[in-house]
């Protein structure tokens, strides 16, 4: 009992450890500095084609980096997934791709004003780290957990990541605003040492992880990294043919890319939003994203426990019509009161939202999954998260490049929602389970 216990906290800490990257990273410090400074702001990066030269305004740069780099993850995913289910190295591939993103997110620490291209491609690495761990990270749900409790313990994973992603944040506001509370003169810290302590902090706190989390399936045998590669095409193969047979988590898949395209960009963009149109600073994005933070833990430890009593679908519908609501205040921001206030007020819903989706998604693709081939048709389910970040991001982006504000392509985010909940509808959790059940039963005969 002991190991399993600490097998679950070891996989639990690792919610909290990457999270910092999530926060610190792609939603609120880095994201607004590569967008408002590295890449020029509203003045933009010029870019020099045959047929002319014109500039790329800051925040689409940055929708169009994030795009870019997890087309590289959606890519991958399955193969890796396919790879680390046919030679037992789930545990290791984890560590491999932590440690990666652990690196490259303090190498961020580097990139100032105009550095595009080292900026992009130092960033890509980490966000290849984070994603692609996750990919493997996520598989272990089964392992960790009852499929009764699937809900509740995604849940608490998901909680204790926005705990970690919170109190990380808490500390680079004290830096930047507030150093003297740690001893340090005023301008002492700047965006560069908030990616040291993000890359710091997901390397210390994924420890838990590396000693605790236990990989229980076995390698059938021991094979080369040729051969490795080789026979998880062949695994991958075999799945593109027979998985016709999980009618309902294909259908899940889509509406999950779906919506789940809806929810990254709101992530990813939110922080340059507040920026743009409610004129919030550094230091106060960070303090608005520490709220949203503390609501999104609150989220994921209600609407997991909602999960496991109600079912998954019925209550990711709910979280979705939630996120409807949150698309068209966003558009609408002040017509109740002032932007300012209205912002923090849209953002504690959103964090609510934010938490009780995603740990409910999670959920429910661990329900939909035989435990035998977790990793692959996690990489699956990656793939569906990773095209979410391209195809968002791309329209959001491209409203701004079109229009010149960062409102308009928020209405688009809405139809994600709506077209993830329709499909969402359509599927019978019940067979989607039995199906997984089944799967299980052929692969242990």
């Amino acid at each position: 009992m002991v190991k399993i216990r600490r097998s679950i906290v070891g996989w639990i800490f690792y919610d909290f450890a990457n999270s910092a990257f999530a926060t610190t990273v792609l939603a609120v410090i880095f994201n607004r500095h590569f967008a408002m400074v590295v890449a020029g702001g509203e003045t933009g990066t010029a870019l020099s084609l045959p047929w002319g030269s014109f500039a790329i305004p800051g925040a689409s740069m940055w929708a169009f980096l994030v795009a870019f780099s997890t087309l590289v993850v959606a890519v991958t995913s399955p193969l890796l997934g396919a790879i680390a289910d046919q030679a037992s190295v789930r545990k290791q591939l984890l560590v491999l791709c932590c440690y990666l993103g652990v690196a490259a997110t303090i190498a961020l620490s580097t990139i100032g004003e105009g550095d595009v291209t080292s900026g992009a491609i130092i960033f890509m690495i980490a966000n290849f780290g984070f994603a692609a761990g996750n990919v493997f990270y996520n598989a272990f749900l089964i392992d960790v957990s009852r499929r009764e409790s699937f809900g509740k313990i995604s849940g608490i994973a998901w909680g204790l990541g926005y705990l970690g992603g919170g109190l990380c944040l808490v500390l680079n506001l004290i830096m930047l605003q507030k150093p003297q509370l740690l001893g340090f003169p005023e301008g002492a810290f700047d965006v560069g040492d908030c990616m040291i302590v993000a890359g710091v902090w997901w390397g210390l706190f994924a420890l838990p992880m590396v000693f605790w989390l236990k990989d229980r399936s076995k390698p059938k045998q021991r094979l080369s990294l040729v051969s490795m590669t080789v026979s998880g095409w062949r695994r991958l193969n075999r799945t593109f043919s027979e998985i016709r047979r999980y009618r309902q988590l294909v259908r899940y898949l889509i509406a999950y890319l779906l919506f789940n395209d809806g929810i990254e960009t709101v992530i990813i963009m939110a922080s340059i939003f507040g920026a743009v149109e409610v004129g919030m600073s550094a230091g106060e994005l960070v303090g608005f994203f520490i709220m949203v933070q503390a609501a999104a833990l609150i989220g994921s430890l209600l609407f997991g426990w909602i999960a496991d009593r109600f079912g998954n679908r019925n209550t990711l519908l709910t979280t979705l019509l939630i996120w409807i609501v949150i698309v068209l205040w966003a558009f609408f921001l002040g017509w109740l009161t002032d932007p300012r206030t209205e912002f923090h007020l849209l953002g504690a819903l959103a964090g609510m939202a934010m938490g009780g989706s995603q740990a409910t998604a999670r959920s429910m693709q661990a329900s939909f999954t035989p435990p035998g081939q977790s990793a692959e048709f996690f990489g699956f389910w990656s793939v569906s998260g990773r095209f979410a970040s391209i195809f968002g991001p791309l329209l959001y982006g491209g409203a701004i490049l079109v229009t010149g504000g960062v409102r308009p392509g928020i209405l688009a985010l809405g139809l994600f929602f709506i077209a993830g909940g329709v499909l969402l509808c359509r599927v019978d959790e019940a067979e989607g389970i039995q199906a997984a059940v089944e799967a299980s039963s052929l692969n242990n005969s």
